[in-house]
């Protein structure tokens, strides 16, 4: 047998017969490694550990002590629930049952499922993993395969597309059981160390709504009862601070049934986060020359056709029939800010271009797929498009990350950065973009910022540079992006006349500093938890007069002192008490007190929505105070700090 080569995750290499496994690399690397070895990841694909290599390639070795492991352990946690559910319904049929990022899920048909079935099949569930069965790979011929699953129409399908060709398919046997599966799985079902089924949903075949409906079973594992009770705390803590639920508490939004799936309605206390919202990225752009735009949400398919959408988002799009020509609602906003740019006459000189548009935006998304504001079909984006010459990239790129960098301050957001590099489908010589990669990794580097490389993961049109924001609970969010594009200006023939008198191609730099106003807006609901700080508060000081006869002092303040800010007056007849009650449940940053004693002192008694209070306050140290805060955009109410 011929050697190959494997490239092990810190460079090195080494030479292996063809043919030879995951774990057979493992050992030759080391006995101890080998016999901890659980699956691999070749090329990016997690696999068995029994996966033959017969090409060079990239191998990592996946331990339990490997990030990948938990997914492993959840797809096995999968196969289990799919034992349990099948011993007491044995005429359900098995769909697709993927590991997940926070469990797993099953999707399942003939058999009706509710609360007191969960129950069960989790107890079942749990004596399989105390039984400790061996969960073992066995080869089968394709045609006994299609013999197995002749009454079941997915797993034909599966054996009909992800597996065509293949001759024998894997499956995955424990206790008797069996499971068309490409794995990897752990050794046995002891290795689970706790399980919980969480819910029911419906989902479609494929995710393709003319397709079955079927019935969607989430669950999770871990490795310990401890972890799971971690998780477990945290779930229960987002159950709590779900947008959705605060959105409607706090009278911020509605996505009602009349009119249409993932199209949101901001009230005005919503509309009032998203008006500083924009004004914050507006004056970000403000600052760095942007030039503000502003395009149809409708346009000719000619246009998506030229700009190369059509081919990829056609079957995401809204498409409308008007005097038997075709338009349709633009899914992005660049293909506008490109024909903008095409519309002038450009030197070296007048680049980089920049314009900005808060552009709304339409896809259609599948309807199971619809979340609150996460998954929409009508979002808005803080797009940004700028024309710049390739030795400017850097430059620019960095003044973006800037940008970015602010955003993520104001908030005191966590997050994750990765360079995504280019994928097997793209466009532009190796020259381009060998030099874009390096020029994007050089401002990660010169800003000393950490990052993981994500190989493949690329836009057709060129490398990116992506942030992902983590909450309050530890969730990851996409965020930020910031794109390099060499295919829209070939597409559109963009040129500029450079200093040689010659026509030359910008390329074209895509950029938002939020990403989608709706999932950032979620992120700081759910991040939060509905406590806006005090420059985003829908209301940001309410005064509460002890009695009736101190509203007109009230009045005064509000007119006289704080005019400037978002105030209201809680006059309704209530005790003090309620009123404070209510101020709080409304998540208000400051609340001002005034009775008589304060009316004659010409002061307030302040307090914060953390229940601090000062009395005698000064009502201009108050106001100047409040002023300062709204301005530097500080995260929490500070003022009896």
């Amino acid at each position: 047998m011929s050697d190959i080569v494997v490239t092990l995750p810190d460079g090195s290499e080494l030479e292996i017969d063809r043919g030879s496994t995951v774990e057979d690399v493992a050992y030759e690397i080391g006995p101890g490694l080998g016999s901890d070895t659980v699956a691999g990841v070749v090329d990016g694909e997690l696999v068995d550990r029994d996966e033959q290599l017969v090409d060079d390639c990239e191998v990592v070795i996946v331990t339990e002590q490997s990030e990948e492991y938990l997914r492993v352990l959840r797809h096995s946690a999968a196969h289990v629930f799919a034992q349990a559910l099948q011993e007491r319904h044995p005429d359900a049929k098995l769909a697709i049952g993927p590991p997940t990022d926070e469990g797993f899920y099953y999707d399942v048909t003939g058999v009706e499922l509710d609360a007191d079935d969960l129950e069960a099949i989790e107890a079942r569930m749990i004596e399989i993993i105390d039984a400790d069965y061996e969960i073992e790979r066995v080869e089968r011929s394709r045609e006994e395969a299609l013999e197995i699953y002749a009454d079941n129409p997915y797993k034909l399908d599966i054996l009909e597309t992800e597996a065509a060709g293949e001759d024998p398919v894997s499956f995955y046997v424990q206790d008797g059981w069996q499971d068309l599966c490409q794995g990897p799985h752990v050794e046995s079902t002891g290795e689970i160390g706790a399980v919980k089924l969480l819910n029911i949903a419906a989902a479609y075949w494929r995710g393709d709504e003319d397709n079955d409906t079927l019935t969607r079973v989430y669950g999770t594992a871990f490795g310990s009862d401890d972890e799971l009770a971690t998780f477990l705390e945290r779930r229960e803590q987002a159950k709590e601070r779900d947008h959705r639920k605060l959105g409607r508490e706090l009278d911020l939004f509605s996505i009602p049934d009349v009119t249409g799936p993932g199209l949101p309605l901001y009230h005005p206390n919503g509309k009032t986060v998203l008006r500083e919202l924009e004004a914050f990225v507006d004056g970000l752009n403000d600052e760095q020359g942007y030039d503000f735009v502003e395009t149809p949400h409708l346009f000719r398919t000619e246009l998506w056709k030229k700009s190369g959408h059509y081919d990829n988002y056609v079957d995401d799009m809204f498409l409308l029939d008007v005097n038997d020509e075709e338009y349709g609602l633009k899914p992005m906003n660049c293909p506008g800010h490109a024909t903008i740019f095409d519309q002038g006459n450009w030197s070296y000189r007048d680049l980089p271009v920049r314009y900005a548009e808060n552009g709304k935006v339409y896809r259609k998304e599948q309807r199971g797929e619809l979340s609150g504001l996460s998954r929409v079909w009508a979002f808005t984006i803080d797009d940004g498009h700028l024309f710049v010459r390739p030795e400017r990239i850097e430059e620019e790129v960095t003044v973006i990350m800037e940008q970015i960098s602010e955003v993520l301050e104001t908030f005191d957001l966590d997050f994750e950065v990765a360079l995504a590099t280019r994928p097997e489908k793209s466009v532009g010589s190796d020259e381009i973009w060998e030099q874009a990669e390096s020029q994007l990794r050089d401002v990660l580097e010169d800003a000393d910022m950490e990052y993981e490389i994500e190989e493949g993961d690329g836009a057709f049109y060129g490398p990116k540079i992506d942030f992902a924001f983590e909450d309050a609970l530890g969730r990851s969010w996409d965020g930020p992006t910031v794109q390099l594009d060499f295919n829209m200006p070939e597409r559109f023939e963009l040129s500029y006349t450079g200093e040689d008198n010659e026509e030359h191609r910008p390329v074209m730099i895509h950029r938002a500093l939020y990403g989608s106003y709706e999932r950032f807006f979620m992120v700081l609901v759910e991040h939060f938890d509905g406590n806006f700080p005090t420059w985003l508060a829908p209301e940001q000081v309410r005064i509460l007069p002890v009695s009736d006869d101190n509203i007109p002092y009230a009045k005064q303040l509000q007119n006289r002192y704080l005019g400037d800010f978002r105030v209201e007056i809680e006059d309704r007849s209530w005790t003090v008490g309620r009123k404070i009650q209510q101020a709080h449940d409304d998540r208000v940053p400051y609340m001002l007190v005034v009775g008589d004693n304060e009316e004659e002192a010409g002061t307030v008694s302040v307090r914060d929505r953390f229940e601090a209070e000062r009395k005698d306050v000064d009502v201009e140290t108050f106001r100047d105070h409040l002023e300062r805060e709204v301005d530097e955009k500080h995260v929490e109410p500070d003022f009896l700090e």
